[in-house]
């Protein structure tokens, strides 16, 4: 069967869903491999079947044979692509979305070769939608291949919406609606409303012009044009859409064909609905962009994959055919707990999209998820059933026929008209109301195994419950944040975090918690009967530092009364027992150091970077492992080469758990957008223009900014100063501080270069006699100043913050000057030039005596 990909790329989806936490883009993954994958394959194969069935042609048109090569074609482009955007080879996905394109403009000349070689007769509508959907697709790759290419974060988001738009609503939305005209009444074995043919040619011009107003209007940045050509869109489909009530009212659903695809119908409604709201009360096109994912869940499965999933399941025995038992078979295999898959995708669904906890979003979502992957073993076993059905009847013997012929028809009928299946929807009741009891229950599990219930205090209970509600907020603070309680009272807190860009959580110092919750998610916290007063935080690294604290006073206690079970955990936001460097340690044999030498300097004059926030463990001193957050999987970012006037385009992307963002020193500009925290799982992009030559810091600038940094969230920008003279070797040495805990708080347990003590004693640095040696040097900080000496060796060249101070062009201080030490702030940077008189091994230093015997040092081997 020619569905075979388009169910694969559904396996490949549930897959890629089972294991999300440890696939990079997985979300993004998902959807397109539904959206791109299995959608775009169905409507290449049935809307060709339509197309033939509809409309009368010569049979050499578009041969079996033709379809398969643009189908391979179809495919390998969507392998591309699928490659393409998470590896980030922009050139794989321009190929991948290059091929799927032409895939779909070939698919949309055969249909135009078809309808004019067609006899006159009714719905050549339906081919009309057909081709007006083909239209729409490579605009929507284009934009694709824009949004892979990386834009500024304004125009990152006006190009989601549009690419979105584009293809959602118009590529599936337009195959969809006039698939239906004549699908609908079918499924349900209904007439067709007279007038469904008209309201069809009526409503195709809306449906066009709307969606190219609504992408017009989200590409050039105006509100009021993408708010207008979504109202238009949804008016003709309004007005398409009422050819359906009449068959509906004469045959309501019955099988889970229609009901699939009635759900996915309404679930297009709120799709679109929730698209004109955003666009109409969002701040500004980034808000809009923002958190889009709810939007895509309910357009890509709530609308895509249901109407998928019943199209198929009435069409798959219609075309295999057989006669009244075959045609039974299939009907029967689909309707298979029909209803209880209905009830568990679609109320869990719904329920998801509204700020319930962390955990009980999960055991929706999953519910959702095992209500859509049921579809394929009961469409592959469906498939069987019916091709041996079909064998059965065609080796039966004419007086077999005969008689079983009314026997076939009585059972047809009786499954044709089956009574509504109350049994099947009771279950999938039960299932939700599982899950909803299941997720609370769940959540400690889900959240590592903390407690959320406290003991009883020591103290009479009173019989009454305070209960209160405590919102997370962007600014670091709960609120409220005091909270006055009766002594003997029972306690319950419901914790709802109102900061987009983070998680929070709230821990009491008697180890009751609540999970990490999301933006709009909530939580509640029954603390118990309590005695006595007690201090509550976000255990998030740093948060409690900020201030997010929260008091609990007891009045009317006991004098000297204790909560029961009260511990002191004041270093619970830091789990870290902290570490301190071995004396004597060293890296084992064979040890290599990081790469210092400065990357190579491209003729290239936009680069393109993609910095995916990781948290993971990095041994950054002999024997010592500590858990890291950097841009990208090395013991710090990497460093970025460019000249005056490059343009570099940025695409943050957040793998880790907790909010981040990106700071780049080297470019100027407003910070409210590019440098605002992101929440996991999201992506911003940072565009800038270098215009000032030096060498840069980047950073993450999310509070608190000192920890963020000591984590491992730096890197360096060369930008090179016109007119720099070639060296024969060019290292970066970039100074960072290692704390005991996770926070940078009190003294530094280390300092390093490049990430981890002393790696460039066990690695030397190579170096020939007479050589210029350049090195490119920042203090990352973020509190330790920098002096950078090497032993032995003396500058004849410094270049410190925009200057030479020795050396240069115009031989700053004369000819006979030279330097001892770069000296350095942290955020500040320069280089260093010099000469090796004579082999042999030269140590540099950060000459902060203290600093350099705790890991700043390294050696230089000359030959």
């Amino acid at each position: 069967m020619r569905d075979r990909p388009g169910v694969l790329w559904l396996v490949a989806a549930a897959l890629t869903a089972l294991v999300h936490p440890f696939v990079p883009d997985s979300t993004w993954l998902m959807v397109h491999m539904v959206a791109l994958g299995a959608i775009t394959h169905s409507i290449m194969v049935w809307s060709s079947h339509f197309a033939t069935t509809l409309l009368k042609h010569r049979p050499d048109i578009d041969l079996r044979a033709t379809h398969n090569r643009r189908l391979v074609l179809l495919h390998l482009g969507i392998i591309a692509v699928l490659v393409g955007v998470p590896t980030a080879w922009w050139w794989l996905t321009l190929v991948g979305a290059s091929a799927v394109g032409a895939a779909v403009v070939w698919h949309a000349w055969q249909l135009m070769r078809r309808l004019r070689g067609a006899l006159p007769g009714r719905f050549r509508i339906v081919v009309h939608h057909y081709l007006a959907s083909a239209a729409f697709l490579p605009v929507g790759a284009i934009l694709g291949v824009l949004l892979a290419r990386g834009q500024s974060d304004e125009m990152h988001a006006r190009l989601l919406l549009a690419h979105s738009l584009i293809n959602l609503l118009g590529w599936v939305g337009i195959t969809v609606t006039g698939t239906l005209i004549t699908l609908w009444p079918t499924i349900l074995r209904a007439r067709m409303d007279d007038a469904s043919e008209r309201r069809a040619r009526q409503a195709l011009p809306g449906l066009v012009l709307g969606l190219a107003l609504a992408g017009t209007g989200a590409v050039a940045g105006w509100r009021w044009l993408l708010l207008a050509g979504v109202v238009g869109y949804l008016a003709a489909l309004l007005w398409s859409a009422r050819s359906l009530v009449a068959p509906t009212r004469q045959k309501p659903p019955r099988h889970f064909a229609a009901w699939s695809v009635m759900a996915g119908a309404v679930w297009f409604l709120v799709g679109i609905g929730m698209v004109g709201w955003r666009v109409a009360t969002a701040d500004d096109f980034a808000a809009m962009a923002s958190g889009y994912g709810r939007v895509a869940a309910v357009l890509v499965v709530g609308f895509g994959l249901q109407v998928l999933t019943g199209a198929l399941s009435h069409l798959v025995p219609a075309v295999i055919g057989g006669g009244p038992r075959v045609v039974r078979v299939g009907i029967e295999g689909f309707d298979r707990i029909g209803m209880t898959r209905i009830v568990i995708i679609n109320v869990p669904l719904a329920l998801s999209l509204l700020p319930v906890p962390s955990g009980t979003r999960v055991v929706l979502t999953t519910l959702v998820l095992v209500g859509l992957v049921a579809f394929i073993p009961i469409m592959l076993t469906s498939i069987k059933r019916l091709v041996a059905a079909r064998r059965e009847a065609a080796l039966a013997t004419p007086e077999d026929r005969r008689a079983g012929l009314e026997q076939g028809r009585a059972e047809a009928a009786r499954v044709l008209e089956p009574p509504f299946p109350r049994t099947q929807v009771m279950a999938g009741v039960t299932l939700v109301a599982l899950a909803l009891a299941a997720g609370p229950a769940l959540q400690p599990v889900l959240d590592g195994g903390t407690v959320t219930t406290a003991p009883a205090a020591s103290v009479t209970p009173s019989g009454e419950t305070t209960e209160v509600a405590v919102t997370a907020r962007a600014d670091m603070t709960f609120s409220p944040s005091r909270i006055e309680v009766p002594a003997g009272d029972r306690l319950v807190i419901t914790l709802t975090n109102e900061d987009g860009s983070t998680v929070h959580d709230l821990y009491l110092d008697d180890d009751t918690q609540t999970p990490r919750l999301a933006k709009g998610e909530s939580a509640t916290l029954d603390v118990g009967v309590v005695g006595a007063d007690r201090e509550g935080w976000c255990t998030v690294t740093g948060h409690r530092r900020m201030g997010m604290t929260l008091t609990i006073d007891v009045t009317g206690a006991p004098e000297g009364s204790a909560p029961s079970g009260a511990t002191a955990h004041d270093g619970h936001d830091s789990p870290d027992d902290g570490f301190a460097l071995t004396p004597g340690a060293t890296w084992p044999e064979g040890f290599e150091a990081d790469d210092a030498s400065l990357p190579p300097l491209s003729d290239a004059r936009t680069h393109r970077v993609t910095l995916r926030v990781q948290e993971h463990d990095v041994e950054v001193a002999p024997g010592v492992s500590r858990t890291r957050w950097t841009f990208g999987d090395g013991a710090q970012g990497p460093t970025l080469h460019g000249r005056v006037g490059d343009r570099f385009v940025i695409t943050l992307v957040n793998d880790g758990t907790i909010g981040h963002s990106i700071d780049f020193h080297a470019g100027a500009l407003a910070p409210d957008r590019p440098m605002r925290t992101i929440a996991p799982g999201e992506r911003l992009t940072y565009t800038f223009t270098a215009q000032r030559a030096g060498i840069w810091m980047y950073h993450c600038s999310t509070m608190p900014m000192s920890t963020h940094i000591a984590q491992g969230m730096y890197g360096a920008v060369v930008i090179e100063p016109e007119g720099l003279p070639e060296v024969d070797r060019s290292y970066v040495l970039t100074a960072g501080e290692l704390y005991g805990g996770q926070e940078a708080s009190g003294e530094p347990v280390a300092q390093v270069f490049n990430g981890r003590a002393f790696q460039y004693d066990a690695d030397p640095l190579n170096a020939r006699v007479g050589e210029r040696v350049r090195f490119w040097l920042l203090d990352a900080g973020p509190d330790e100043p920098l002096s950078f000496h090497v032993v032995g060796g003396q500058f004849d060249t410094v270049w410190s913050e925009g200057a030479y101070r020795v050396g240069g062009p115009d031989r700053v201080g004369g000819p006979d000057a030279g330097s001892q030490a770069l000296g350095l702030q942290p955020a500040q940077g320069g280089f260093v030039e010099l000469t090796f008189p004579e082999a042999g091994h030269y140590p540099f230093v950060n000459h902060v005596m203290t600093r350099a015997e705790q890991g700043a040092h390294g050696i230089v081997r000359v030959r």
